[in-house]
């Protein structure tokens, strides 16, 4: 198996107190931002990735996200960039590049730039966004998915043809040669996250795009995703292999179960409580009244997992330490033995070759998040590099 870690790299400081009611004001007015935290923030994270490429981490994966303190990586090319230049080995996966909210020939340059300058170290994620980032671009939620699918179009052709010209709706281009080209031949490796909709999962399944398959490790819409996914491969002349599937897992590895839930939960909590739903809608119905979702968008899930994919703010608004201690017993947190046991079983469950894991949410302080570097890197990660997923049961 591969490890990747995923950072949201979330402004370094925890902002409670600015909350009205149960919500951050939106928009967060820049009287409340400290430029000293950024500039710690930032400075910390890398100091955390360069830790990973020593340890012996496959890769880091990080995303884009504006106009809040979720996270700091408006642009995640420029996180690529310094971090190509502070690592030697590790993978840089750009998870990813919002396609429907910037110009697609200037995505395709600076993603080939970033293959260069790391030496074909770049996996070039794309994603929608969620539908705070279109508001704040005035790209209007309807238009979401055919930007995304023709601004894939653009990117791909830009790298891999001679020359190319574009006529589309959105964008259109004439006589193109880009240069730098990617390192990795015939591109870049490319991975979607996929949140629920089936229309993703289509596209992913046209263009043999592999997946991580749902927002959250629940193991009921996890395999709805992956059943219908491996239909769509199937249908355009694909196969699903282990290579397709990229899970994610929380963790943090302590002495016992009650342990992690002490020293993380309260994290958990504030990523919850606080960041997830600031200035977004994550409502599934009101996704599809603004015509971000489709009207059957679901409608391969199994009806005992729709409520996974129907994005109820109060179930992260709403979450207390109770609710928190009862999720960690489902969770790969506690002892290195428990936290390996747990991933191996998913991966095998799913028949992903991949784990991308989360050991930071919420703010977490950097001694905490750097000593999970360490405790998961010497105690877990050569147990799940030394096994090998070789079967696809949804296949």
């Amino acid at each position: 198996m591969k490890v990747f870690v995923f950072d949201l790299v979330p402004y370094d400081e925890h902002l409670d107190h600015l909350k009205v009611g149960k919500e951050l004001p939106w928009p967060l007015p820049a009287r409340h931002f400290k430029p000293d935290v950024a500039v710690r923030t930032y400075a910390e994270h890398l100091t955390a990735w360069e830790t990973m490429d020593r340890v012996g981490y496959d890769g880091v994966g990080f995303n884009e996200h504006h106009t809040s303190p979720y996270g700091l990586m408006n642009s995640p090319n420029l996180l690529a960039a310094a971090a190509a230049q502070r690592t030697q080995r590790l993978k840089l996966l750009v998870y990813g590049n919002l396609l429907p909210l910037h110009d697609s020939l200037r995505l395709a340059e600076e993603l080939a730039m970033l293959d260069c300058m790391s030496n074909g170290r770049i996996v070039s994620g794309f994603a929608r966004g969620i539908p705070r980032e279109h508001n704040v671009y005035g790209v209007p939620l309807s238009d979401s998915r055919a930007r995304f699918e023709e601004a894939w179009e653009i990117i791909s052709r830009a790298w891999t043809e001679e020359v190319f010209s574009y006529e589309g709706r959105f964008w259109s281009y004439r006589d193109v040669a880009i240069w730098p080209r990617p390192v990795q031949q015939p591109r870049p490796p490319v991975w979607v996250p996929v949140t629920g909709s089936k229309e993703t999962i289509e596209w992913a399944g046209r263009h043999d795009i592999p997946i991580t398959p749902g927002l959250a490790p629940i193991r009921g819409l996890r395999e709805d995703i992956i059943r219908y996914y491996a239909q769509c491969l199937t249908r355009h002349g694909h196969r699903l292999t282990p290579d397709h599937l990229i899970i994610q897992a929380p963790v943090y590895v302590a002495d016992s179960k009650l342990q992690a839930v002490r020293e993380a939960g309260p994290y958990l909590l504030y990523f919850n409580q606080t960041l997830f739903s600031h200035g977004n809608i994550t409502e599934a119905s009101l996704q599809r009244d603004a015509g971000y979702l489709s009207a059957g968008s679901f409608d391969y899930v199994r009806p005992e997992n729709m409520h996974a994919v129907s994005g109820a703010r109060e179930r992260y608004r709403d979450m207390t330490m109770a609710d928190i201690e009862r999720d960690a017993e489902h969770l790969p947190w506690g002892t290195a033995g428990e936290v390996t046991e747990r991933i191996i079983a998913a991966a095998d469950h799913a028949g992903a070759a991949t784990v991308l894991v989360g050991m930071n949410r919420g703010a977490m302080p950097q001694e905490m998040f750097l000593e999970q570097i360490h405790r998961f890197g010497s105690k877990v990660l050569p147990a799940l590099q030394a096994h090998a997923v070789s079967k696809t049961p949804f296949a």
